[in-house]
């Protein structure tokens, strides 16, 4: 049987075991939360608490999908079980990391060759932690995604409420994907192996972040948001930090090399297709992405 053992199974990997269960295979995630092990159970994949051994999971696992990310002492999982990793052997294994990696370039285009320069701490951090997972010599793929959004991870709630902000910087772009086609591309590659590969998970249209903004109100019927200067805007330190990079990513290798044609190739069908799957929810005529 083929089992994938999702280590930190999150909000893309979740996705991917939507996928893989109808298809017969026996997924086992991990995560450090009791509650989240039984909403898990609840979906069909069986839980794994952390701390504890691996072992036996990973001795069982034909795939590995890895999506924890570094702390401030780096990867977490590399810390507490790089020996158990190194033993173990799986047919596959995939490593979600983040565009962050290859720094600011101005709104410039970058590729899966273009040189790793990140300016943040988290950049840094997965810079660190792709090459510590390279370094165990496992049959390793490497995903650089861009900014996710989905299903329960959309605009639109804020746009309601009045909350929402265009935050305004001039020449700030960024690539963004839907969680539906992150799903596709990693089932893409387990069935197209090649290990060492690194591949951008991206869609087409790299945008300004006020632009998508401003799309879902139009969606929605309700007036544009108010615009607010980057330099007076409140945020968080992780959503500046985001606001201090510019690039457009290129996604053309995954389209070549794993035959990927996205379900959602801009954000404006992805918009509109949560916006549609919402509605749907409501009048019972929809079961969700």
């Amino acid at each position: 049987m083929k089992t994938l053992l999702s280590i930190g199974h999150g909000y893309s990997a979740e996705a991917l075991a939507r996928r893989l269960l109808p298809q017969g295979w026996r997924v086992i995630g991990t995560t450090r939360r009791a509650e989240k092990a039984r909403r898990m159970a609840a979906t069909g994949v069986e839980a794994v608490l952390l701390p504890g051994p691996l072992a036996g999971a990973l001795a069982e696992a034909t795939h590995i999908l890895v999506s924890v990310a570094p702390d401030e002492a780096g990867d977490p999982i590399l810390r507490e079980h790089a020996e158990e990793m190194r033993a173990a052997r799986p047919e596959w294994v995939g490593y979600l990391s983040t565009t962050a990696v290859y720094g600011d370039h101005a709104g410039g285009w970058v590729d899966e060759d273009t040189a790793l320069t990140p300016t943040t701490a988290r950049g840094q951090a997965r810079v660190a932690a792709e090459r510590g997972w390279t370094a165990l010599g496992l049959p390793l793929h490497i995903f650089r995604l861009a900014g996710i959004y989905g299903s329960g991870r959309g605009p639109f709630e804020k746009v309601r409420d009045g909350t929402a902000r265009r935050i305004i910087k001039p020449g700030q772009v960024f690539s963004r994907i839907h969680v539906e086609d992150i799903a596709q591309v990693l089932a893409a590659s387990i069935a197209r192996p090649s290990p060492g590969r690194i591949y951008n998970v991206c869609d087409d249209d790299p945008a300004p972040p006020e632009d998508v903004i401003g799309h879902a109100a139009e969606l929605l019927g309700l007036p544009l948001p108010e615009a607010v200067p980057y330099d007076a805007a409140e945020m968080t330190p992780m959503a500046r930090s985001f606001y201090a990079e510019s690039k457009r990513v290129r996604n053309d290798r995954i389209k070549a090399e794993l035959g990927v044609r996205l379900i959602y190739p801009t954000y404006r069908e992805g918009l509109a297709a949560l916006l549609a799957a919402e509605r749907g929810q409501f009048t019972g005529q929809f079961t969700g992405l």
